[in-house]
């Protein structure tokens, strides 16, 4: 069958769309999803095949131009290979497609391997190709104090996880499955086609480099079942918005016993309702009275940990400046350091005044001396009036 029509796209879709295709199909005909149904098992065999080829640019090069020929035996002395027509090896991977120039241990041969070394795929070299599985994401969503100070979380999520039945081999009662005579336990198989080796997954054993006498009748030969879990994560002090956890092995379990995926947890710090992080430190606004920015004094202000300390307002403070508070920031990770917490001043301005409070302010204004900024601006405003 056409791998297009197998994947229901047309010639021309794209990389993307094939993807896209390829997910919604085997989701549809997974073994998981239609246990003991044999021909949706044929249709998943089908779809993996197909993908592998689409997938691959190469690959996808040689079936677009060749179809299934390109894939055909042929003999060392055929008339009508691919070869035929104008041969451009700078078009093909060296790791998907081999020269052979009179079989192995030829002078050309060797000059090949050396040009190649372990560009050469690894079914060349005999071992077994792996389904590894698929790697998962979970975003966990945190407090700022609970960044500072780390947490530990549990999670509960749903994936496929090993079968304890089969032990998750994918065989029945955990027997070791039987070497895949067709590609002799390497996952894949390779094809001469005139003046070159094409080598694609093996179909037989589906790239797995073994073949199940008697499949697992609780995962129906997958060796891996969907089943919730709970995994206990541990989020360490001052990790920042956005960060990445990396889990290795906590994923998805593999088909047949490949190795497991990952787990990537993705922090997210939610917002605060007094700070605002930047890095390593804490900003957070301090409104003070007219008379304290005047005068100075001294106002309590919060810290992330949930204590108060004493911040010293010097006389004439201005809105807008920043006073620092040294080690009351946040956390570092991995370290006993903190950063700095940036008190940033807020000066109100008062209002529902008395009629006497209103005097003393209009004769408070009258002296402008006390506001030498603003003495300042009229000045160079006045200067440039009478220059225009």
């Amino acid at each position: 069958m056409d791998y297009y029509e197998t994947l229901g796209v047309s010639r021309s879709a794209s990389d993307a769309d094939i993807k896209k295709a390829y997910r919604q199909m085997a989701m549809k005909y997974h073994p998981d999803r239609n246990k003991g149904d044999k021909t949706a098992e044929a249709k998943f065999k089908s779809i993996n095949e197909a993908y592998e080829t689409l997938k691959d640019p190469q690959k996808k090069a040689a079936y677009d131009r060749f179809g299934h020929d390109a894939y055909k035996n042929a003999s060392s002395n055929g008339g009508g290979g691919a070869n035929r027509g104008g041969f451009n090896p700078g078009g093909f991977s060296s790791q998907e497609f081999h020269f052979d120039f009179g079989g192995g241990g030829s002078p050309f041969s060797d000059i090949f391997d050396s040009f190649f070394g372990d560009g050469m795929s690894s079914a060349a070299k005999g071992e077994r190709a792996e389904m590894r599985g698929e790697s998962l994401r979970y975003e966990a969503s945190i407090t700022l104090e609970e960044a500072f100070r780390g947490k530990d979380i549990e999670l509960s999520i749903r994936t496929n996880v090993k079968c304890d039945a089969c032990k998750g081999t994918g065989s029945e009662g955990g027997t070791a499955p039987r070497t895949c005579p067709h590609c002799r336990g390497t996952g894949r198989t390779r094809f001469t086609q005139g003046f070159f080796t094409v080598e694609r997954t093996c179909a037989a054993c589906n790239g797995t480099g073994h073949i199940i006498e008697k499949s697992c009748k609780v995962c129906n030969g997958a060796g891996r079942l969907s089943k919730p879990r709970t995994i206990k994560v541990s989020i360490p002090a001052g990790i920042e918005n956005g960060a990445k956890i990396r889990l290795a092995g906590e994923g998805e379990a593999g088909l047949r016993g490949g190795r497991s995926g990952d787990l990537y947890i993705i922090v997210a710090i939610k917002p605060h309702k007094l700070f605002v992080r930047e890095g390593s430190s804490i900003y957070c606004d301090i409104p003070i009275s007219f008379v304290t920015a005047t005068l100075g004094g001294e106002v309590d202000v919060p810290t992330i940990e949930g204590k108060k300390v004493s911040l010293k307002i010097p006389a004439g403070a201005q809105s807008g400046q920043i006073l620092k508070l040294r080690g009351r920031g946040m956390s570092l990770v991995r370290s006993s350091s903190r950063g700095d917490m940036m008190a940033r001043i807020i000066v109100e301005t008062p209002t529902n005044l008395t009629d006497r409070q209103k005097e003393l302010l209009r004769e408070f204004d009258q002296d402008r001396r006390s506001s030498p900024k603003s003495e300042s601006f009229f000045s160079k405003v006045k200067d440039f009036w009478q220059e225009l």
